[in-house]
C-alpha cells in the first residue's frame, strides 16, 4: 500500500522524483554532446598536430633520399617510417609514388590535382603544412596531412600522410561508453538519494496532510504543527490555522444563533398564544350570550382591550429587533447626555409614582448617539427598575460620570435585587428573571435585550450587578467623542 502510494500518477512526491532526474538527464545528455563535441575535435586536433610535429622534425633532404629511394627498381628500407600511417610522395605532375605504408590499412586516398596545385601554389614557409579529415569513394574516414616539399629552392611536390580514423573513433566511443556508464550510475544513486531526500523533505507537508484531513472529519479545535523546520510550511500552518480558528467560532456562533432562534421562535410562540387565547376565550364567552349583560360585556372588552395592547407591544418589541439584528444605519448627533436625561425627568418621576427619583450629575457628559433610541434605552431601565422596588419606600438614582476613554450612565435602585444565578441571562430574549412580575407588568422580556442591542450599536455595552435585598445597578458605557 505504501508503494502504491508512492507511485500513483499524482503523487507529489513521485513528480518530484521524476521531474528532478528528468533535469538531471537532459543535462547529463547535454554534458553528453558537448562532451562528444569537444572530445571528437580534441582526438582528431592532436593526432594532426602528433603528424605534423613528427613531420616538421624530418629535413628535406632525407625526403629526397626517401623519395629517389623509391623511385629506383632496387629499392632499401626507406628513412623515414612513421607507424601506423600511409605515405605518399605526389609530384608536379600528379604522380603518385609510394614511400611508406601501413601493413594493415594500406589504403591511400587520392585527393584532386587542385588540391594538390593549391598546397603548393599557398606556400610561404617550408615547413607550411595542411591538414584535413577526409572521406573518399566509400572508404574509411581518413586524417590526411599534406606539406610541401622543396629541393633545390624548387617545389618538387607534396608529402601526403593519411591514416584511418578508426583507432579515433574507437578512442572516442570508449570515452562516451564511460561517460554513459558513469552516468547511469549517477541517475542510480540519484534516485535512492533524492527518493531518500524527498521523504525526510515532504514529512512537513505528508503531516499537515494528515492533521487536515483529521480536522476534516469533524475536530476544529485541532490545530496544525507551526514549528517543522520550513519557513513555507510554518507560514501555510500559521494561515490555516487562524482559519480553522474563525471556522470554529463562526460555526459555534452559528450552533449559539441556531439555538437562540429555537429558543427565540419558542418563546414568541407562547408569549403570543398566551394574549390571543385569552381573547379568543373571551369572545367565545360574549358569542355565548355575555354580549347582552352590560357588566359581563364592559369587564370582557376592558380584559380583551389589555390583551390586545400587550400584543401590540409585543409585536412591536419582535419587529424593533429585527431592524436592530440587520445593523441598520444610525443617524447619531453630538449631544450632552446629562441634558437629554434632564429633559426626560417629568417622565420619568411620572412612571416612579411615589418612589423616590435622585439625579446627580457632577460634569457634563458629552456622547453622539440616536436621542430617541436612547431614550427607550434609559426609559427601559428606568421601568426596570421601578418593577423591582417597593412603591413608596423605593429609591431610584441616575447618576452620570465620565473618565479619559468613555462616559457612564449608571441606573440604580434598592429594591430586592438579583439573584446570581440570572445575571448571565438577563440580556437574553425573553428571558424572564421574575416571570409573576413581568406578567404583572406586561413583560415578554425584550426591554433588556433590546437595550443591549442599541447600546452595541452605539459602540457601546451594558453592565449590571445586583444584590439580594440591597439592589440593581445597571450601568451603560459609552465612547467619549
Amino acid at each position: 500500500m505504501k508503494y502504491k502510494r508512492f507511485f500513483h500518477l499524482n503523487s507529489l512526491r513521485l513528480q518530484l522524483l521524476s521531474r528532478s532526474l528528468l533535469v538531471i538527464l537532459s543535462l547529463l545528455m547535454l554534458i553528453g554532446v558537448f562532451q562528444y563535441v569537444f572530445m571528437k575535435q580534441f582526438i582528431y586536433t592532436n593526432k594532426i598536430r602528433s603528424i605534423e610535429d613528427q613531420i616538421h622534425l624530418i629535413p628535406d633532404d632525407v625526403w629526397k633520399h626517401d623519395i629517389e629511394t623509391s623511385q629506383n627498381v632496387k629499392r632499401s628500407r626507406p628513412m623515414v617510417y612513421f607507424p601506423g600511417v600511409n605515405i605518399t610522395f605526389i609530384n608536379q605532375k600528379s604522380t603518385f609514388l609510394r614511400l611508406a605504408k601501413d601493413p594493415h590499412h594500406s589504403y591511400f586516398p587520392k585527393l584532386s590535382a587542385s588540391t594538390y596545385k593549391q598546397v603548393m601554389n599557398n606556400i610561404k614557409q617550408p615547413d607550411n603544412t595542411t591538414s584535413l579529415i577526409k572521406k573518399i569513394d566509400g572508404h574509411q574516414e581518413q586524417v590526411i596531412v599534406l606539406k610541401p616539399i622543396v629541393f633545390d629552392g624548387e617545389i618538387q611536390g607534396v608529402i601526403q600522410i593519411n591514416t584511418p580514423t578508426e583507432s579515433l573513433r574507437d578512442l572516442l566511443i570508449r570515452q562516451m561508453m564511460i561517460f554513459l556508464m558513469l552516468s547511469l550510475t549517477a541517475m542510480t544513486i540519484a534516485f535512492f538519494v533524492f527518493s531518500s531526500v524527498l521523504k525526510r523533505t515532504l514529512v512537513p507537508l505528508f503531516t499537515t496532510t494528515k492533521k487536515v484531513e483529521h480536522i476534516n472529519a469533524g475536530s476544529l479545535h485541532d490545530r496544525l504543527p507551526v514549528n517543522q523546520g520550513q519557513i513555507e510550511m510554518d507560514r501555510l500552518s500559521l494561515s490555516i490555522n487562524e482559519m480553522l480558528k474563525r471556522l470554529e467560532k463562526s460555526f459555534k456562533a452559528e450552533t449559539e444563533a441556531k439555538e437562540q432562534m429555537r429558543r427565540f421562535v419558542a418563546d414568541a410562540s407562547h408569549e403570543l398564544r398566551t394574549p390571543l387565547t385569552s381573547i379568543h376565550g373571551f369572545l367565545e364567552v360574549l358569542l355565548r350570550g355575555a354580549s347582552s349583560n352590560p357588566e359581563q360585556l364592559n369587564a370582557a372588552l376592558k380584559s380583551m382591550y389589555g390583551e390586545s395592547k400587550r400584543l401590540r407591544k409585543l409585536i412591536q418589541d419582535l419587529l424593533l429587533l429585527a431592524q436592530l439584528d440587520q445593523l441598520p444605519p444610525f443617524q447619531k448627533e453630538y449631544c450632552f447626555i446629562d441634558e437629554l436625561i434632564l429633559d426626560m425627568k417629568p417622565q420619568l418621576r411620572l412612571l416612579a409614582g411615589n418612589r423616590k427619583v435622585l439625579f446627580d450629575f457632577p460634569s457634563r457628559l458629552p456622547s453622539e448617539v440616536n436621542k430617541d433610541q436612547f431614550k427607550q434605552v434609559v426609559l427601559n431601565l428606568f421601568s426596570n427598575a421601578v418593577q423591582h422596588t417597593n412603591p413608596t419606600t423605593g429609591v431610584i438614582q441616575v447618576v452620570g460620570k465620565i473618565n479619559e476613554e468613555e462616559l457612564s450612565l449608571i441606573i440604580q435602585d434598592n429594591g430586592h435585587g438579583i439573584p446570581q444565578e440570572h445575571l448571565p441571562h438577563l440580556f437574553e430574549r425573553f428571558y424572564k428573571a421574575d416571570a409573576s412580575r413581568s406578567r404583572a407588568y406586561g413583560g415578554a422580556g425584550l426591554g433588556l435585550a433590546i437595550s443591549a442591542s442599541i447600546i452595541e450599536l452605539h459602540g457601546g455595552k451594558i453592565r449590571v450587578k445586583s444584590k439580594l435585598n440591597v439592589g440593581t445597578a445597571f450601568e451603560i458605557l459609552l465612547p467619549l467623542t
